[in-house]
């Protein structure tokens, strides 16, 4: 009988020890994240997305394009109550996020390395500057003259064309003007910064390099019938080789007046100091 009450205190004990190592947890901490209505945050993941759980109809996400691993999250509502996010990858792990209303958030693009479930993810092109000092650098620029000449591309009574650089620090902001001489409103699909090759051999495969802004001022959503939109990008400071070039592609939704233009290097390094 003692051994028997013995055996069973021992076994009781075991089991607690089992119990409680099932029981342990990892608390995951959410990410908090700013979107908007009129622009899309896209997040980047090491490994293709599994699931997508939001939670509120007020917040519209959707995989990318084509693209297994890349999630585009934007604002169906403004100043919606916060909410939440949750995302579940190839590998079985999870991100999750709290999203709040943001009108002009200051990222918008968000890379996961593979290291990074309970870590900070990497934020790309990081400035050294805040979301404030870049707005007012951009709102006081976009006011600025004209001091580039000859980079424009015009379709159909649109006009697009490159007016200025500027460098402050590790940031390079430049100021685009959209002219529409046009009845038809111009709706924007995109606006993208690329790196290019100048000429592409044979058999070999052209390389691209997209620039993704740290900050955007004014309206990227469209440029009304006759009047004339200022938008001001700010960039992570960058040259180019000479045997590369600028790309800065204006693409309309539903239309076919899409414009580029071609920036070489020599335009670049003449960037003016802001003061």
């Amino acid at each position: 009988m003692t051994t028997g009450i013995f055996l069973l205190f021992v076994n009781t004990i075991a089991y607690s020890q089992r119990t409680v190592e099932v029981l342990k947890t990892t608390v995951i901490e959410p990410y908090y994240l700013a979107i908007t209505s009129n622009k899309t945050t896209n997040l980047i993941f090491p490994y293709p997305i599994k699931s997508v759980d939001r939670g509120s109809r007020d917040v519209l996400a959707q995989k990318a394009r084509s693209v297994e691993n890349i999630l585009q999250v934007k604002a169906g509502k403004v100043n919606f109550a916060e909410t939440n996010l949750s995302v579940i990858t190839a590998d079985g792990k999870l991100y999750s996020f709290i999203l709040g209303y943001s009108d002009n958030p200051l990222l918008l693009n968000i890379s996961f390395s593979k290291d990074t479930t309970l870590k900070k993810p990497i934020f790309l092109l990081q400035s050294g500057y805040n979301e404030a000092e870049l707005r007012s650098t951009a709102e006081r620029l976009a006011n600025e003259s004209k001091i580039i000449y000859g980079v424009n591309d015009h379709k159909f009574r649109i006009k697009f064309q490159l007016n200025g650089i500027f460098i402050k620090g590790n940031v390079v902001f430049c100021q685009l003007v959209i002219r529409n001489r046009s009845n038809i409103g111009y709706d924007i699909d995109m606006l993208r910064f690329y790196i290019k090759d100048k000429r592409k051999a044979k058999r070999t495969a052209s390389q691209e390099i997209e620039l993704q802004p740290l900050y955007v001022y004014g309206d990227t959503s469209a440029t009304k019938d006759q009047s004339k939109n200022i938008l001001v990008f700010a960039l992570q400071k960058f040259t180019i080789p000479n045997d590369k070039y600028l790309s800065i592609q204006l693409m309309e939704r539903n239309g076919g007046r899409h414009l580029r233009l071609r920036v070489h290097n020599c335009t670049i390094i003449k960037a003016q100091p802001v003061s």
